[in-house]
């Protein structure tokens, strides 16, 4: 029995042995070259690494013939940092920041003084953070392996920055103990860790410590991209939602999944056309004809008809929105408005709402909905009267950036870009509900559109790509675009015969230009098809 037992460890081991050699070879090792290097017959090894195969451990590229390490190892790895599941409590959270920045979510742990990535959310963007999972990262120069030393006690802390080797990957890789400390006092304070391309030149990241009710730190999670979606101010904005995403992954209140989709930026089109400064208000003409829209900056109104784009009217103020008229347009400024044909023939409009208009909408039939800024601060939104006053039907106290009528639920949504509210007003009714929210280190909110199936779209100024919600408020898609600034969104064409399309507008003055290289849209007229979006 004893002989038995001891033939059966020796197989053990080396079947061990060769799963610690194919673990350290990335690239893989072939049958010979493993026999070689653990010095064993080519009959064992032919042996282990069937059994290896048959289990998951060790899979056979074949392409290649060479063994690489099998998604089971993957699976064990991850479990054995279960807390008691770590990385399904993480999961819905992970999901969440991606959906809302439109950049990839990690989670990692500490492993002696590396973090191994277990599990990984994809960006909505085809330019994004593409770390492996199993990948092991220094911990001093990662924004995971620096929000987990700052929530560990202060003496393993100190062991662990005492004997770690600082080596510099990047130019601005931290590689001095005292400002290492230094930095982790400061991340231990505000409650997140930022990589400022410390790892990889022209990527940065935001991360925090994952704590458990027992208050012992189980890993990090954290949100990265390129230096140019993810600068410096969109970090210090997402560092608080991903430390509160972490508290609840510590909390253990979310363990379930994320039904929401994603959509990548390769599906989005520019159309042919010049840029604008700042193009807004699309709008899908009456007849379904034409798309209109403005540069709202250096003023202008123009269409977009059989594939091609062209300007109608230059105008004097910027613009603030465009309402259907017939055939034409009215284009609304802060303080007056004009009729324009589809000729280019100007009519002002007079008598008009008197105050600052801050945004307008058609509403049923010949209805304007308008919203007028209060003396003291916020806004009133009402209908605009025939002779030229507002009926106001609600009042708040925080200026509204875009209206919109939804047709078939009769009902009006604002967007408040300040709290980062999408708000709904339902006439008849006094109050005012909060549709649903976006944090501010997703961008800003602008423009409202919605579809066929009555989801409601809005953009995300700043945050790289416009998303989708539910009836009830639910976040159920992000497309991520190829620019920084979305403005407005219209739905064109009819959805029925699966022709439905989005139009976006974007800006490009607000664009800093060492982003423009990466960026070079910014300003264009986008498409996207509305029945790729909605597959799952």
């Amino acid at each position: 029995m004893a002989t038995s037992s001891g033939e059966g460890t020796g197989a053990l081991e080396k079947a061990l042995d060769v799963l610690d050699a194919i673990g350290a070879a990335p690239q893989g090792l072939g049958q010979t070259e493993l026999a070689e290097q653990l010095s064993l017959p080519r009959t064992t090894v032919y042996r282990l690494l069937a059994t290896l195969t048959a289990r998951g451990l060790v899979r056979r590229d074949p392409l290649r013939r060479v063994y690489c390490l099998g998604f089971r190892c993957f699976e064990m790895a991850r479990q054995a940092y279960a807390m008691p599941d770590l990385v399904a409590a993480a999961a819905f959270e992970l999901r969440a920041l991606r959906d809302l920045t439109g950049e990839t979510c990690y989670l990692a742990t500490l492993d002696g003084r590396e973090v191994i990535s277990l599990e990984r959310c994809d960006g909505a963007h085809s330019q994004r953070s593409a770390a492996a999972l199993g990948e092991r990262k220094p911990v001093h120069c990662t924004s995971q392996g620096k929000a987990i030393l700052s929530a560990m006690p202060d003496e393993a802390r100190d062991a662990i920055v005492r004997d770690a080797v600082l080596k510099p990957l990047t130019p601005l890789t931290i590689t001095d103990r005292r400002r290492l400390q230094a930095e982790l006092r400061i991340t231990r304070s505000r409650g997140y860790a930022i990589d400022d391309e410390e790892i990889v030149l022209g990527v940065r990241c935001v991360g925090a410590p994952v704590i458990d009710a027992a208050g012992q730190v189980r890993g990090a999670i954290s949100v990265a991209g390129p230096a140019y979606r993810l600068t410096r101010a969109r970090l210090e904005l997402l560092g608080p939602e991903v430390a509160e995403a972490a508290r609840r992954v510590g909390a253990q209140l979310s363990p379930v999944g994320s039904d929401v989709a994603v959509s990548t930026e390769a599906s989005v089109t520019a159309l042919p056309g010049q840029w604008a400064f700042h193009g807004a208000h699309p709008l899908w003409s009456a007849d379904g004809e034409r798309l209109w829209w403005a540069d709202a900056l250096a003023p202008s109104v123009r269409m977009y008809e059989n594939g091609q784009d062209r300007e109608v009217v230059t105008l004097e103020l910027p613009l603030v929105g465009l309402l259907r008229d017939g055939e034409g347009v009215i284009a609304v400024d802060e303080r007056s408005a004009v009729r324009i044909a589809a000729d280019g023939a100007v009519t002002p409009m007079a008598p008009w709402l008197s105050g600052q208009v801050l945004a307008v909408c058609n509403g049923e039939g010949d209805e304007v909905w308008a919203a007028v800024a209060l003396p003291e601060s916020g806004a009133a939104i009402g209908l605009v009267r025939g002779d030229g006053t507002l009926d106001v039907r609600w009042r708040m106290g925080e200026a509204v950036q875009c209206l919109g009528w939804h047709p078939a639920e009769r009902q009006l949504y604002a967007t408040a870009p300040g709290s980062g509210a999408i708000l709904l007003l339902q006439p008849g009714q006094a109050s005012v509900r909060r549709l649903a929210t976006v944090p501010k280190g997703s961008g800003r909110l602008s423009g409202l559109a919605f579809d066929a199936q009555g989801g409601i779209w809005t953009a995300l100024c700043d945050g790289w790509s416009v998303v989708r919600f539910t009836q009830d408020g639910q976040l159920d898609r992000v497309v991520g675009l190829p620019v920084p600034c979305a403005t407005d969104l219209a739905i064109t064409g009819g959805g029925e015969a699966g022709g439905e399309r989005m139009a976006i507008t974007t800006s490009r003055h607000s664009v800093p230009i060492d982003s423009l290289a990466s960026a070079p849209l910014s300003g264009r007229l986008l498409s996207v098809g509305l029945a790729r979006l909605t597959e799952r």
